[in-house]
């Protein structure tokens, strides 16, 4: 037994020193509320660009006091990370030609995103009446293959229905959809149907 006990201790003897225990004020010294703050909106900037309000709601969800917000805010716009007429021209060109969203739509989310209105007005100005028009045309065109079994009655509402939810204004919808199924043949009778439906962009077509 006492054997075992002298080894034991000289197995002790040989090992290596404890660490010296970290002092509290290491462990426990407040990270910098700015550079938190920085770094909570570089992340978020890495995945998408942002708008301005975007960023503050983040932070304020953080618990990341106005004051210094609003310094890291203005620190990140100088050096032209966050700007909002740019994330606006951005999010205006992607989500239209990706998501196909007319300009009613697309002021909207830019809307919810905090972007000020006449910052948001200049970008969705930017989409021409032509450019619409080819955008809604190739979602209408891309549509109308699963409406073939529908009378042209039936399919202009459903493709009206569709440009409207996507943020096209009436003039736009009922322009391309009269266009893309005048391309169609026509039941007898049913041509004057689509006429009366088309004409009044006032009409139920939901």
């Amino acid at each position: 037994m006492g054997a075992r006990e002298g080894v034991g201790r000289r197995r002790s003897s040989r090992g290596r020193a404890p660490e010296p225990p970290v002092p509290d004020r290491e462990v426990d010294a407040p990270a910098d509320p700015e550079s938190v703050a920085r770094t909570i909106c570089l992340n978020l900037l890495t995945t998408r660009a942002r708008s301005r309000a975007e960023l503050a709601d983040a932070l304020a969800r953080r618990e990341v006091e106005d004051d210094v917000a609003a310094r890291v805010l203005d620190r990140l716009a100088a050096a032209k990370l966050v700007d909002d007429a740019a994330f606006a021209e951005q999010w205006v060109s992607s989500r239209h030609r990706h998501q196909g969203l007319g300009k009613r739509a697309l002021a909207g989310e830019l809307h919810r995103k905090g972007v000020e209105r006449e910052t948001a007005t200049t970008a969705v100005d930017e989409i021409s009446r032509d450019d619409e028009h080819a955008r809604a045309r190739a979602l209408v065109d891309r549509r109308l293959p699963a409406l073939a079994r529908h009378d042209h009655a039936v399919a202009a509402r459903r493709l009206v229905g569709m440009l409207a939810r996507k943020g096209y204004d009436a003039g736009v919808a009922y322009t391309v959809v009269r266009e893309a199924l005048a391309e169609r043949p026509v039941a007898e009778g049913d041509d004057e149907a689509l006429d009366d439906l088309l004409a009044d962009p006032e009409s139920d077509h939901h």
